[in-house]
C-alpha cells in the first residue's frame, strides 16, 4: 500500500500540477461569467428618455403619459455602441380603444437599432392620462 503513494511520485506530482494546469484553463475559456462580458458588449442607460404616445384610431396629441420619461437599459457590441446616438432608442406606448376601455396602465416599448439589446426599463408601463371631453354646448 506505501508503494502506491510513494512509488514514482515526480510524475504523480507532475500529473497533478498538468490536470489543475488543463482545468484552470478550460475553465477561463468556457466561465459563464467572461463569456457574458464578452457577448454583452458595452451598456448604455438613457435615464431620461421621453415617452411617446402612438395610436391607429385616435387623435393622441392632447394624450400624456406618467411619467413623461423612463430609464432605458440597453447593451450591444462596443463598435455598434459608440454609433449609438440619443435619437436611436424611442420609448412608445401604443394607445388603442381597448386601452380606452379597460386598461389605461401600458408597457413601455422600446425601438432599437439592430444588435442593441434592451435590458431594463424603468417603469416598465406608465399611465397613459386621457383629456376631459369638451362639454357640449345646447
Amino acid at each position: 500500500m506505501r508503494d502506491l503513494f510513494i512509488k514514482d511520485w515526480g510524475w504523480k506530482l507532475f500529473s497533478l500540477i498538468l490536470a489543475a494546469g488543463i482545468w484552470w484553463t478550460v475553465h477561463k475559456i468556457i466561465d459563464p461569467k467572461n463569456t457574458e462580458v464578452a457577448a454583452a458588449g458595452s451598456t448604455f442607460t438613457y435615464d431620461n428618455l421621453p415617452v411617446s404616445v402612438v395610436s391607429r384610431m385616435a387623435d393622441v396629441h392632447d394624450y400624456r403619459v406618467n411619467p413623461a420619461t423612463v430609464k432605458v437599459t440597453v447593451n450591444g457590441p462596443s463598435a455598434v455602441m459608440s454609433k449609438l446616438e440619443i435619437g436611436d432608442v424611442h420609448a412608445v406606448v401604443e394607445f388603442s380603444e381597448t386601452n380606452r376601455l379597460h386598461e389605461l396602465l401600458v408597457p413601455v416599448e422600446i425601438f432599437a437599432p439592430p444588435n442593441v439589446t434592451v435590458t431594463s426599463i424603468d417603469p416598465p408601463r406608465v399611465l397613459i392620462v386621457i383629456p376631459p371631453a369638451p362639454e357640449k354646448k345646447p
